[in-house]
């Protein structure tokens, strides 16, 4: 059995914030996920009742895995509003983090395959059928939120994940604990009602999510949502903007610390919301080239902005 202390350090140097390992075992919320797909909360994303049986096992992604490196990236920084100006999630802000995690993974993957011999690993950022915060949180990197996102009690929530699945029999990390308390700051916040109480846990009914609204969703937006939207262009941070756990404390130094990753920090300069509404396509592809932006494509960053002017209007 490896240790994880090199890993670790290995991930420190490539400029993960969080590191941790676990083995490869079904995930512990996979029931509560299949019942949340099947009350309808995923709205229109099929793709992930699709993959569904593929998620139970990491093995369908790589069949001689026995451990699972997951590590955490931060990427917040100041967002601040401006008028007649998109408003997009700060993890978005800077290049596509798919890119940046999956670049930093493929370093860890090749010096891994430097000390070891016969290393068989599978790099996932967010695209594979894997249950990321599951294995987050078995790895010890963070415990569930009454908003569904990973908090970490020394870091809070803005950091992004990633995973390297491996042949290598490593130590397993201590399963992050933790939790909200009787703090509903995020409940009460959320403009669409979008964070509900069912089944004796809290979830998130992505057909209300302004995050999913901005970016899945595709057509029009139901009027009593779009007036709730609260400005938000693409994605939405207010849950994790109000959590007590990403405010800085004096215990907490680590809380509400910028990232120093370069790419999140090389923040593209957006058009206003008037040139957005009306975005060519030209245009529209070479902004969003290498941005998480372009997930929403063309016609939903142009109804985006138009849902914003109306509320900037009203």
């Amino acid at each position: 059995m490896l240790s994880t202390e090199p890993i670790k350090a290995q991930a420190r140097a490539l400029g993960f914030d969080l590191c941790g390992v676990c083995a490869a075992q079904e995930p512990p919320h996979w029931s509560a996920y299949r019942d949340w797909l099947d009350r309808g909360r995923d709205a229109s994303m099929d793709y992930l009742r699709r993959h569904l049986d593929a998620k139970r096992d990491p093995r369908s992604l790589l069949p001689s895995c026995q451990s699972i490196i997951a590590v955490g990236l931060n990427y917040n920084q100041p967002n601040p509003i401006s008028a007649n100006r998109p408003r997009i999630a700060r993890y978005a802000l800077g290049r596509d983090y798919h890119k940046v995690i999956r670049g930093k993974l493929k370093r860890l993957g090749e010096w891994l395959g430097q000390e070891h011999a016969n290393v068989e690993q599978r790099i996932c950022v967010d695209s594979a059928p894997l249950m990321e915060r599951d294995f987050a949180l078995l790895a010890g990197l963070g415990w569930y939120g009454k908003n569904t996102m990973l908090i970490n009690s020394q870091r809070g929530s803005w950091f992004l994940l990633g995973f390297l699945l491996t042949n290598l029999s490593i130590d397993s990390d201590t399963p992050a604990i933790g939790n909200c308390g009787k703090c509903r700051a995020c409940i009460d916040a959320c403009p669409t009602g979008a964070i509900v109480h069912e089944d004796g846990r809290w979830q998130v009914d992505a057909r209300r999510c302004i995050s999913y609204l901005t970016i899945e969703h595709r057509g029009e937006i139901e009027g009593g949502l779009q007036a709730r939207m609260g400005g938000w262009t693409f994605g939405c941070d207010i849950c994790q903007e109000v959590c007590p756990f990403n405010r800085p404390r004096p215990s907490q130094p680590l809380r509400a610390v910028q990232t120093q990753e370069k790419d999140f920090l090389a923040v593209r300069e957006w058009p206003g919301l008037q040139q957005l509404r009306v975005i060519e396509q030209q245009d529209w592809d070479r902004l969003t080239q290498g941005s998480p932006v372009r997930r929403a494509g063309i016609e939903g960053l142009r109804r985006n902005a138009s849902v914003n002017l109306v509320d900037e209007n009203a």
